[in-house]
């Protein structure tokens, strides 16, 4: 027996509102997909022109941001400037720091109150010292004493590879081995009575006269939300260490 009209009508009906629902939340789920997509690249186009200012040694204020390279996203600035300050910091070691709270006025300044700028030539385009920053921290997550294959082991899983040019950083060996060498921000010895020779990485003194242990786990306390591993002992010991020296 045929069915009858109206229930072929129903199904009908309800089928066509499935499609409509379906099409809706592929329609929304691309919007939002595109809209993410323009956030990062309005984000990369941040970091790249904050860079530029931190090479020139020049304040920028949310005006010029917003003109400049924030555009037709104006409603999403806040978290597009979140995100350029988050990398800024872990991935070159700079603070994106205001100074005029009325005019939204920023400058760029080395973090952790360090005073070496990151740029080892006038050729190099990208400051390193967010590794020099990620060296201090491991060298702490080791007992203050870390040996040179953890110190790898880590910074593979980063792609900073020994031997290997990285895009921002360059060649890392140099840097850890001897250009923070001779700038004293660590040291780096032979272990005692090690045969094969095997090497380890310590806090030098111009890291120890610039910064604090608590400070450095600070800045990485985000990352430890994330992951919390050794973070209750590590900060016991740095707030010991800071009430010796007090």
């Amino acid at each position: 027996m045929a069915a009858p009209a109206c229930s072929q009508s129903e199904d009908e009906g309800f089928s066509s509102q499935d499609e409509q629902e379906t099409s809706s939340r592929e329609d929304s789920g691309d919007a939002k997909s595109a809209l993410h997509d323009a956030i990062y690249l309005k984000m990369t186009e941040l970091v790249e022109f904050l860079l530029l200012k931190y090479r020139a040694k020049q304040p920028t204020t949310k005006a010029e941001m917003l003109s400049r390279v924030i555009k037709n996203y104006q409603d999403h600035f806040p978290v597009i400037f979140s995100l350029a300050s988050e990398c800024m910091q872990f991935l070159f070691g700079i603070d994106v720091k205001e100074v005029d709270h009325i005019n939204l006025t920023y400058v760029l300044v080395t973090t952790l109150g360090l005073t070496y700028d990151g740029m080892v030539s006038h050729g190099q385009s990208m400051p390193n010292t967010g590794l020099l920053v990620m060296l201090l921290r491991l060298i702490l997550a080791e007992g203050d004493c870390a040996p040179e294959e953890n110190v790898w082991e880590t910074l593979n899983i980063m792609g900073v590879c020994d031997g290997k040019e990285h895009w921002i950083y360059g060649e890392p060996r140099e840097l850890l081995t001897k250009v923070w060498v001779q700038e004293k921000y660590v040291e780096y010895r032979q272990v005692p009575n090690s045969d094969p020779a095997r090497y380890e990485f310590l806090w030098g003194p111009r890291a120890h006269a610039e910064t604090t242990k608590l400070k450095v786990l600070k800045f990485f306390l985000r990352d430890y939300r994330r992951n919390p591993g050794s973070v209750p002992s590590l900060f016991q010991e740095a707030l010991s260490d800071e009430e010796d020296d007090a």
